[in-house]
C-alpha cells in the first residue's frame, strides 16, 4: 500500500476543501487523519483492518488511486466505509500521489475530480453501495472458481511428486553440511538486496550457509559474500557468481533435461541437477535445505502466504505451498530476523544511557584525581577529597 495524503474539510466552500497532509496504512501521518477529512491512498483490494483504520478517523471521503476490489479477493473494507457513510472515489491515476503538496488546498467534487482552486488535479470514479456488493460477489465466486482450480492442481502434483516431498527421492547431496545449520536462501524479489544488508549482523554472528537462487547469487556475491550453493537458470546469473566457488545445483525436467547447462560448460565449471516438476528454483532449495535437516532456514525475497494464495490462486505454484509446509516450523521469515536484530531507542532506555554517561564522568574523574599529585594513586584520591571537602565545608562557615 502508498501512501495516503489528507485533505481538511472546509463547510463553508463548495465540495470538499482543505490542506493536504501526508500519512500512510502503516501509521504515519494516520493520527492527524480526523473527522471531515479527505483521505488519499493507494490500497488495491481495501482490506477491512485498514478501513477500519480509517473509519475510527470518521473521514468525509476516501480516494483510492487503485481499485478499491480488483476482483481477485472478497474484500470487506470498501463495504464498511459505505455502509458509514463515508465517500469512496477510485481510480485515479498513480501520478496523482506526486502532484499533491503537503499543506496545499484541495477541493473534491461529486462526481470524482479533485482541483486545487480551478486546476484539475485528477478524476476518478465514485463507487456506490450496490457496486461494491457486486464487486464483493463476483470477487468471491472467482475465488471459489480459482482455488477450486488451485487445489485440484495441489492433488494432482502430490500424485507425481509423492516420492520427493515425503522421502525426497530425486534431492541431490551437494557436498556442503547443513545438518543441525543455519540456511539462508536467497531469492530475487524488490527488495531483496535490502533484506539481505538488514540481516548483515545475524550472518555475521551465525554463519549460516548461503543459498543463492536464481539472481539473488549475483547480490550476494556482491555484498561481499560467498555463497555455498546456487540454485537456478545459470543464463541469469553472472559469471562471477557461478566461479565463486559454490555448487551448482540446475533445475531439471523429470526427465534430467536442464536448461543453462551449455553456459555451465562454457564456464567449465561442475554442476549437479534437480530433477523435479516443480518450476521454482526457491522451491528446489528450500527442500534442499529441508531434506539434509538444516536447523533453521531463513526465507529471503520469496515469501508465500494464504493472501498471496488467495490473490493469485489462478496462477499459483501449488509446490511453493506445500514446500513451505514440508519445512514447517523450521523455516522463517527474513522479516522475522531483522526484527531480533533492530533496537528501536524508546524513552525506557533513556535513563541507562543517562547512568552510563554518569559512571563514565565519575571514572574519568577519579582517574585524574588519582594521577594528579606527585604520591600513590589512593594518597593522591584522597588528598583531592579531602580538599573538595574541605572546599565545601568552607562555603557554609
Amino acid at each position: 500500500m502508498g501512501p495516503m495524503t489528507l485533505f481538511n474539510r472546509k463547510t463553508d466552500l463548495p465540495g470538499l476543501v482543505g490542506a493536504t497532509r501526508a500519512c500512510t496504512p502503516q501509521g504515519k501521518g494516520m493520527k492527524r487523519l480526523s473527522q471531515g477529512d479527505l483521505a488519499i491512498i493507494d490500497a488495491p483490494d481495501l482490506d477491512r483492518a485498514f478501513a477500519q483504520r480509517l473509519l475510527t478517523a470518521r473521514p468525509a471521503a476516501v480516494l483510492n488511486v487503485a481499485r478499491f476490489t480488483t476482483g481477485s479477493v472478497p474484500n470487506f473494507g470498501p463495504q464498511l466505509l459505505l455502509d458509514a457513510g463515508v465517500t469512496l472515489v477510485e481510480g485515479f491515476d498513480s501520478e496523482l500521489l506526486t502532484s499533491i503538496k503537503e499543506g496545499k488546498k484541495g477541493r473534491l467534487t461529486d462526481d470524482g475530480k479533485l482541483f486545487y482552486g480551478e486546476r484539475l488535479i485528477g478524476s476518478g470514479t465514485p463507487v456506490a453501495s450496490p457496486d461494491a456488493e457486486q464487486a464483493f460477489t463476483e470477487a468471491q465466486q472467482s475465488l471459489v472458481d480459482h482455488m477450486e482450480a488451485y487445489f485440484g492442481n495441489t492433488i494432482q502434483f502430490i500424485h507425481s511428486e509423492a516420492p520427493l516431498l515425503i522421502d525426497g527421492i530425486g534431492i541431490p547431496n551437494p557436498g556442503t553440511e547443513l545438518q543441525g545449520r543455519k540456511v539462508l536462501v536467497a531469492s530475487p524479489s524488490n527488495n531483496h538486496r535490502t533484506k539481505l544488508k538488514e540481516l548483515r549482523n545475524f550472518i555475521r554472528e551465525y554463519d549460516p550457509v548461503l543459498i543463492g537462487v536464481d539472481g539473488a547469487a549475483d547480490t550476494l556475491v556482491e555484498l561481499g559474500y560467498k555463497p555455498a550453493l546456487i540454485v537456478g537458470n545459470p543464463t541469469g546469473i553472472g559469471a562471477d557468481a557461478l566461479r565463486s566457488g559454490a555448487q551448482v545445483i540446475l533445475p531439471a525436467e523429470p526427465d534430467g533435461h536442464a536448461e543453462g547447462l551449455e553456459r555451465i560448460q562454457d564456464l567449465g565449471i561442475g554442476a549437479m541437477t534437480f530433477p523435479a516438476a516443480i518450476s521454482s528454483a526457491t522451491d528446489l532449495a528450500l527442500l534442499l535445505a529441508d531434506y539434509h535437516r538444516a536447523e533453521m532456514i531463513i526465507n529471503v525475497g520469496a515469501p508465500l502466504d494464504l493472501d498471496a494464495v488467495f490473490a493469485r490462486a489462478d496462477n499459483s505454484d501449488p509446490a511453493s505451498l506445500l514446500t513451505r509446509m514440508k519445512a514447517g516450523t523450521r523455516l522463517v521469515d527474513a522479516e522475522v530476523i531483522t526484527n531480533l536484530y533492530t533496537v528501536r531507542t524508546t524513552g525506557g532506555l533513556a535513563w541507562l544511557w543517562a547512568l552510563l554517561a554518569i559512571l563514565v564522568a565519575a571514572a574519568v574523574i577519579i582517574l585524574i584525581a588519582g594521577t594528579s599529585g606527585g604520591g600513590s594513586f589512593t594518597d593522591n584520591l584522597i588528598d583531592t577529597w579531602n580538599s573538595f571537602a574541605l572546599t565545601v565545608q568552607g562555603w557554609f562557615n
